[in-house]
């Protein structure tokens, strides 16, 4: 079997993998980071969401070999060591942009990656940003209204 070696989270890990492993399932199943939520495998709800070389990517689509080498980033790094959450965090949960919470942790790494691209993005500009995201709860306003704020605590 190859070995995957890569970074999760800031650590360094090796691990023997089938070449079949999904991402998703690398990150759940073999590290425990459960986090990443499995809503389609189609690549349709953007629950799966990780961050792969600072880039936004949906796992359930990516095999865990092509992340060979990569830094890899889930929901679960993103708050601060001292459980201070990451701003965008801390808006979702101001602006109740979560229901249910299956979705919340892709739309949050889609949102913390549109923000980086795009620092001050307008409503249709975030609209569009996570539109391969789907919220079966909120209706999205709140979403919205969450990632503009988020902007700006960041600076943006």
């Amino acid at each position: 079997m190859p070995v995957l070696n890569t970074r999760v989270n800031g650590k360094t890990v090796q691990k023997e993998i089938k070449p079949t492993t999904l991402l998703v399932a690398f990150l759940r199943d073999g590290m425990g980071l459960t986090g990443t939520h499995v809503g389609c495998d189609t690549s349709q709800c953007g629950a799966c969401v990780v961050h792969v070389d600072g880039v936004a990517v949906k796992s359930c689509t990516m095999l865990a070999l092509q992340a060979e080498g990569a830094d890899i980033q889930t929901i679960e790094d993103l708050a601060g060591d001292d459980g201070t959450l990451h701003p965008v965090q801390q808006a979702f949960q101001k602006h109740h942009a979560l229901q249910c919470g299956f979705c919340t942790p892709g739309m949050i790494m889609a949102s913390v990656a549109l923000l980086s691209a795009n620092p001050r993005p307008s409503p249709a500009q975030i609209r569009h940003g996570l539109e391969g995201n789907i919220c079966r709860c909120t209706g999205y306003q709140n979403i919205v209204n969450a990632v503009l704020d988020a902007s700006g605590q960041l600076g943006g």
